[in-house]
């Protein structure tokens, strides 16, 4: 969709702001198992459900567009075909031990620049430039995403990879450290947001 802009209007004019809604959206997590015994190991997807956030898009100038996402960790839950024990054993020690969801109850991202490029009607490429709050720590951290404007409708779909370490976050080991998870988690998105 093409919006059109009145020469005459303000940047904050020109703005179009969304509402990220998780139904129709999902937000996926991805660990990986390593060491020695780690053919055997589980490398668990976690699904993130519980979060919000908007996106203020300015379609004249979209690098100039901002997003604000929130994710409430506490919902977080492993989605794989496990035994309803193992299950419960991963939840409760990815939300004790691993993000301590109690302490630190909201992960945020938050950015208000970057690149883009317009790659068709309502199509475009961001490179975000953004900063992520995880477990207390507070970092730069780049997104890519595929965003396309249909109507009322905002999508955005990308992955990104980050490091535990980064964070101060251990990763969790079992069997005597004979297995545990990578540093690096896999995020894959498709988010929906509503034109407000």
């Amino acid at each position: 969709m093409h919006y059109a802009i009145d020469s005459r209007a303000t940047p904050e004019e020109a703005t179009v702001h969304y509402i990220i809604e998780t139904k129709g959206s999902t937000f996926t997590a991805r660990a990986f198992a390593a060491g020695l015994l780690s053919a055997f190991a589980h490398s668990p997807t976690i699904a993130i459900r519980d979060f919000e956030g908007e996106v203020f898009l300015n379609p004249d100038a979209v690098e100039q567009s901002s997003l604000r996402i929130v994710i409430h960790p506490a919902a977080l839950t492993v989605t794989d075909d496990i035994s309803e024990k193992d299950r419960e054993e991963i939840d409760r020690r990815m939300h004790d031990e691993v993000l301590e969801s109690n302490s630190f109850p909201d992960i945020v991202y938050e950015s208000s620049r970057g690149t883009a490029s317009a790659t068709g009607d309502g199509q475009y490429w961001l490179a975000l430039n953004g900063e992520l709050t995880l477990h207390g720590v507070k970092r730069n951290q780049p997104v890519s995403a595929r965003v396309s404007v249909n109507g009322t409708t905002l999508r955005a779909t990308g992955e990104l990879s980050l490091r535990q370490s980064d964070y101060d976050i251990r990763p969790v080991s079992a069997v005597g450290g004979t297995v545990k998870l990578k540093d690096e988690i896999k995020l894959s998105f498709d988010i929906s947001a509503r034109k407000q």
